[in-house]
């Protein structure tokens, strides 16, 4: 899968994209990253990529016709996918990531100051998304969330295609909880040990195990997701179990689970 990071910093991405996991990607070529600085495509002595909003008011906003010649500076833009990132965006969440996978090639369009001139967006912009209710100094660290949580789907990018299959939100859920050696943990006030059933070596069990407390995490957490999530009949026969559960929980057992 292709990126095309359309910044006025792409010195900002050299420490994310270069190293660990998205680092490796690239460097086996399951992931190509490109960085298209916009200040190069500014025409005037001064390098100049925004200006004063029409009407007044505070602020400057990023030019259409330098965004335009940024753009076509990209090989086979038509064919892309181009993203601007902004707060007046669709929320950004799993399945935006599984989504925006399905693309071969996605251009990334970081916005600063003000936003960008609206003509661009009208003309050029696919999709704006938003990494939630909240605004940042510039797209910058909103691209580089969207490429990690697309990229790690791509096979070949993580070791073992089970790592995201039980990662939070891929199956409408939040994970269940993860453990590792020592098995018995001697903290102040005595000793913490690891759930039984996960060294039983039943894997039956151990199955059965995390997706109930898959469950019951997302049930107290993030009730919402059970709520919008499309939930077969066995599901729902779930969540009414959970229900009886939560209601037979005293306040420091729900505490713990928080």
């Amino acid at each position: 899968m292709r990126f095309s990071i359309v910044t006025l910093f792409p010195e900002m991405f050299s420490g994310v994209l270069g190293h660990s996991i998205l680092g490796r990607a690239v460097k086996n070529r399951h992931l190509e990253i490109e960085l298209v600085a916009l200040r190069h495509f500014a025409k005037d002595r001064h390098r100049t990529v925004d200006d004063t909003p029409f009407g007044g008011g505070p602020g400057m906003v990023i030019k259409a016709d330098v965004l335009e010649q940024a753009l076509f500076g990209i090989a086979q833009w038509h064919e892309a996918h181009v993203v601007y990132l902004s707060p007046q965006g669709r929320k950004f969440d799993q399945g935006g990531a599984v989504r925006l996978g399905g693309y071969g090639h996605v251009i990334l369009l970081c916005g600063h100051y003000e936003g960008v001139d609206d003509r661009f967006v009208e003309r050029y912009v696919d999709e704006e998304i938003s990494l939630g209710d909240f605004v940042l100094t510039g797209g910058e660290v909103a691209a580089m969330a969207v490429v990690d949580a697309t990229a790690r789907l791509i096979p070949g990018v993580l070791g073992d295609v089970e790592s995201f299959r039980n990662d939070s939100f891929y199956h409408g859920l939040l994970d269940h909880p993860h453990y590792t050696r020592p098995a018995s943990w001697t903290v102040a006030g005595g000793v913490v040990e690891v759930p039984r059933v996960l060294l039983s070596g039943h894997h039956e069990a151990i199955e059965r195990w995390r997706r109930r407390q898959s469950w019951l995490r997302t049930w107290i957490r993030r009730p919402d997701l059970l709520e919008t999530g499309r939930l077969t009949k066995e599901e729902r026969r779930l969540v009414m179990a959970l229900k009886q559960d939560m209601e037979q929980l005293n306040p420091e057992e729900k505490t713990l689970l928080e």
